[in-house]
């Protein structure tokens, strides 16, 4: 099933994860094992969220890796086809 403009994970990992236990970016990022500019673009929206970082928020705070990038790959996915009509194939004859 699509999702109606999915949110980034990384707003996710912000509102759902580290402003209810209370985590500031640099604490998370050090517990993660990244730097804190990683991580906030990633919290930012400006950067996606990689197999190692899914793999990552997966070992610190849960759901699996898998579910971290499907969470991408659905916000991804919703955003190439707001573009749709921009995107052209030729069919294989």
């Amino acid at each position: 099933m699509v999702m109606h403009n999915p949110p980034h994970p990384g707003e996710v990992v912000r509102e759902e994860i580290l402003y209810p236990l209370g985590l500031s970016v640099s604490k998370a990022a050090r517990h993660l094992g990244i730097s804190k500019q990683t991580l906030s673009k990633v919290l930012d929206g400006n950067s996606a969220v990689t197999p190692e970082i899914a793999y990552r928020l997966s070992l610190l705070f849960k759901p699996s890796a898998e579910s971290w990038l499907r969470q991408q790959a659905s916000f991804d996915l919703w955003n190439v086809r707001q573009h749709a009509t921009d995107i052209r194939v030729m069919p294989v004859t």
